[in-house]
């Protein structure tokens, strides 16, 4: 499945997230985690303070139409953006929040306009194309300002793998690099690996905080 498909698989389903009974702590932990790294390992280099007077810029990958995530980090002084490729997720996600800036755009072939403090793509990734997977990360942790952290969540197998179902309805793509895929290409990026846990046990679901490399002056 192309990413443009998986977008309109999620146009039919996207009342599973607006229903009340939806669990908008999802995440939210996990988030609380990698959003505490951006003030350690920090004190001695050239990473933006904490305490600048200018926002810092956050990014919402595969955003959804929920907003929790978008909650959060306003909650925690960032200017944020989002990035979905169902139209429906995201038109919901305009009428929330219509002073914040929104693209309807494949991740994999998006030109990010900025450098960011803090990216988020949770449970968004595996369903980009196996073979784009590694280019989509790099993308992601060159997207980071130095000392920038990035959390995302995956499939935490031990091979390659790619595979569709119907659990939600429509037909829906999933892949994921393995769990070595990921570290490899993370610290290929420059970047630090600051947490890695399966959360879910006995799934897979598995979450990667990592940190951009800060020069030394």
């Amino acid at each position: 499945m192309t990413p443009t498909e998986t977008g309109l698989a999620y146009d039919q389903i996207t009342q599973r997230w607006t229903r009340p009974e939806f669990n908008r702590n999802n995440g939210i932990a996990q988030h609380k985690t990698a959003l505490s790294f951006l003030d350690v390992f920090t004190s001695t280099t050239d990473a933006p303070p904490a305490t600048s007077s200018l926002s810092p810029l956050a990014l919402d990958v595969g955003c959804g139409c929920t907003g929790r995530f978008i909650d959060l980090l306003h909650d925690n002084k960032f200017v944020v953006e989002g990035i979905d490729i169902s139209k429906k997720m995201l038109a919901l996600a305009r009428e929330r929040y219509p002073n914040n800036t929104f693209y309807f755009d494949d991740i994999c072939t998006f030109d990010l306009p900025h450098q960011y403090r803090f990216i988020s793509a949770w449970d968004c990734l595996w369903h980009v194309p196996l073979q784009s997977q590694a280019d989509v990360i790099t993308k992601l942790c060159n997207a980071l300002q130095p000392g920038g952290v990035f959390i995302f969540s995956c499939g935490g197998v031990d091979e390659p793998g790619e595979h569709t179902n119907t659990t939600m309805g429509p037909e829906v793509y999933y892949a994921s690099l393995g769990i070595n895929g990921y570290v490899r290409h993370i610290i290929e990026a420059d970047c630090f690996i600051r947490h890695i846990e399966y959360e879910q046990l006995p799934e897979f679901h598995t979450y990667f905080v990592v940190q951009k490399t800060i020069p030394q002056k």
